[in-house]
């Protein structure tokens, strides 16, 4: 008798008979595009939010066109996920596309700045399926052992869009008006809605399962929003009413989700995932990551041009900078874990590198010199390309068919709260700082610490405007120093993850069509 071979099997073996249509080379255009479509839309509207305060008026409330968008896409994450277990991935993707692009409609033809405002909302409300859909279809199809290889490329939507993103944006606001980024959505939403329309046709119907659970949806939405709506917001004087009346209907929301969540028969987000540390690692540690690594990024553009005096391209180089070695450790990484198998080496590795580039980053002054802060971007991207898609890897893998949407969203759920709240609070941080070491008259000659920006300096007195670059300088980068430990508590946290074997198989070639797969893999 023959003796059985022992070595791996092709990897369209392990994938499985997947349907011609289903390819991956068919789908992944479509999810790819899908996710592009909501990352550049939270980059590309950066150069335009001036532009928008002086056509519909509201300078104070500028950044609630961003906030809006933000708060509305985090509290139905968990919702899309489970909406995409129990109707199937492909009609809830369609309905975020449709509604994206209808509340980006709506942005086009605003009249006044509430309605923006209302606007973005719907469209955010779309956007934030875009992303769960898109991982969690590619979670369907390919199994976690061949999904490896695919992170760049999806990576690679939020590397084009935080570079091309600000570029369009300028553009358009430069060549046209600032409507015109939205009515630019029509056609490339058109062309995801198309394109996700063509190549899913073959996607298996989900099992017949509980109803879902709305209330816990709508308490863990109302839950998430307020403190999001707060931190968005730190910084800005609000009556001490608004904080005890938002902090009460959290507390009462959170308590009302988790109520829910334990006796519903189908939980937006199934507490037994939390009980399995291959899922509960990745979440905690992308809720570490969002709020250390996005907190911190965030300000460094605003560092480079106040206190190093670069200017606005020099600053975009340097970001570009930790974009691309994001972009390369992710390829790479990826790669080796489809051939190898194994994961465990890479976040660790990855959380170690990137908290070494953020003590980098807090060890600057006014006097760093470019080259030092574009090493410490660098080590951060290598380090960020390590771990945060690697995170989604490893829950998917420890999820079982009928909560791979509800797991998707949780981590991305988390690493989202975690950058909302890390940004809030890094910025407060920041402003108090510099407020205590810019003297008061510069503070009032440059209209204010909170609307300082580098055009405003740059119209100071030469002696004022190296005064500004000097408390700006001492001022953030111990910021970052701050949020440094909470890399180390990641970095300890990956020590503990377990190194399972990733399945061989995707859910897709596994599961019948109609059949419940609610056992873990």
């Amino acid at each position: 008798m023959p003796r059985r071979s022992t070595q791996p099997p092709p990897a369209a073996a392990r994938t499985g008979p997947a349907d011609e249509g289903l390819r991956i080379g068919r789908v992944l255009p479509g999810l790819m595009l899908t996710m592009l479509l909501g990352a550049l839309d939270q980059t590309i509207m950066a150069p335009a939010l001036p532009a928008v305060a002086g056509d519909l008026g509201g300078l104070d409330r500028m950044s609630a066109v961003i906030t809006a968008y933000l708060v509305a896409a985090t509290a139905v994450m968990p919702l899309y996920g489970k909406l995409g277990d129990r109707f199937g991935r492909r009609p809830v993707l369609q309905a975020a596309i449709g509604v994206f692009v209808a509340g980006a409609a709506l942005c086009a033809l605003a009249p006044s700045m509430p309605w923006l405002i209302a606007a973005r909302a719907v469209q955010g409300a779309g956007g934030g399926g875009l992303m769960i859909g898109a991982q969690a279809i590619l979670g369907e199809i390919v199994s976690p052992r061949e999904r490896g290889r695919y992170l760049g490329l999806l990576g690679s939507a939020f590397i084009v869009a935080a570079i091309a993103g600000p570029l369009v944006g300028g553009l358009l606001v430069d060549l046209l008006t600032w409507r015109w980024i939205f009515v630019l959505h029509a056609p490339f939403g058109a062309l995801a809605l198309l394109t996700v329309t063509r190549t899913l046709r073959r996607l298996p119907s989900p099992p017949q399962r509980a109803p879902i659970d709305y209330a816990g949806a709508l308490c863990l939405a109302t839950a998430v929003t307020g403190p999001v709506l707060l931190l968005s917001t730190a910084g800005q004087h609000r009556p001490g009413w608004l904080v005890t009346t938002a902090a009460a209907v959290t507390l009462g929301a959170g308590a009302g989700w988790l109520l829910t969540a334990r006796h519903a028969a189908d939980p937006i987000i199934p507490l037994h995932l939390f009980r399995d540390r291959a899922f509960t690692i990745p979440a905690a540690v992308s809720f570490l990551i969002g709020f250390a690594m996005f907190g911190a990024v965030s300000y460094m553009p605003a560092f480079l041009q106040i206190a190093l005096g670069t200017t606005a391209t020099r600053a975009g180089v340097l970001v570009t900078a930790l974009m691309g070695g994001a972009i390369l450790t992710m390829t790479l990484s990826g790669r080796r874990i489809s051939r190898t198998g194994s994961y465990r080496a890479y976040p660790i590795a990855g959380t170690a590198v990137a908290a070494l580039g953020l003590a980098l980053l807090a060890a600057l002054g006014p006097t760093s010199t470019l080259a030092a802060a574009a090493a410490a971007m660098l080590l951060i991207g290598l380090g960020l390309g390590l771990v945060m898609q690697v995170m989604t890897l490893v829950a998917q893998n420890s999820a079982a068919h009928a909560d791979l949407g509800a797991a998707t969203s949780t981590v991305t759920f988390l690493r989202q709260i975690g950058a909302s709240a890390g940004v809030a609070v890094v910025g407060t941080l920041i402003t108090l700082r510099f407020t205590d070491r810019l003297p008061a008259d510069l503070a009032d000659r440059a209209g204010g610490v909170g609307s300082l920006s580098p055009e405003a300096v740059a119209s100071l007195p030469s002696g004022a405007q190296e005064a500004v670059a000097v408390a700006f300088g001492q001022a953030v980068p111990p910021v970052f120093g701050y949020v440094t430990p909470l890399l180390a508590l990641a970095f300890l946290l990956t020590l503990a993850l377990p190194a399972r074997p990733l399945r061989t198989t995707a859910h897709l070639a596994a599961t019948p069509e109609g059949t419940d797969t609610r056992s873990a893999p």
